[in-house]
């Protein structure tokens, strides 16, 4: 098991590979398919670092943040998997979430030096690695906000690096 903090680096994501078992620690973000098309709109017309939103060496893990907890949701979704190459060129390093993603997004993780890793639907674990959640942006959204959120040991399965999958094998 290989142990990554935030913010990861490039020689973070150089020294993975698809099936490696990860164990994430630090402070992360957490959106899905209400959130990321805004996101991704402010990093286009350059208004997210004034906003406060760096995503260099960041996590961007698809989740909804709840009092029920965090939980992966698929990332194959038009707005989350639509994301990738934005975050993923604005400097995020990993996302994080569920389920298989096309070839043309593995090839945009490879294009920018990202990862993509899953993790399971273990919403009581994952809530006891889970130390601080705050809003980041779009507070209206309510669950479907922006989230940084502290963790501790959360364990993935890297999916996607340098142009493999773990669904293409």
């Amino acid at each position: 098991m290989k142990c990554l903090e935030t913010p990861i680096s490039a020689e973070d994501v150089a020294a993975l590979r698809a099936g490696d078992i990860i164990r994430l620690s630090g402070t992360i973000y957490c959106g899905r398919d209400a959130v990321l098309p805004r996101i991704c709109r402010m990093l286009e017309d350059g208004t997210a670092k004034s906003a406060g939103l760096d995503f260099s060496g960041s996590v961007m893990f698809h989740t909804a943040v709840s009092p029920a907890g965090i939980g992966p949701t698929s990332s194959n979704k038009v707005e989350i998997e639509g994301s990738f190459a934005t975050l993923s060129a604005a400097g995020l390093k990993m996302h994080l979430g569920k389920g298989a993603i096309s070839p043309e997004t593995v090839a945009v993780l490879e294009r920018y030096g990202a990862i993509y890793a899953v993790i399971p639907p273990v919403t009581a674990l994952l809530g006891s690695k889970t130390s601080h959640v705050e809003v980041a942006a779009f507070p209206e959204l309510g669950m479907e906000a922006l989230y940084k959120v502290k963790v501790d040991g959360y364990e993935a399965i890297v999916a996607a690096a340098h142009g493999k999958s773990i669904y293409d094998r």
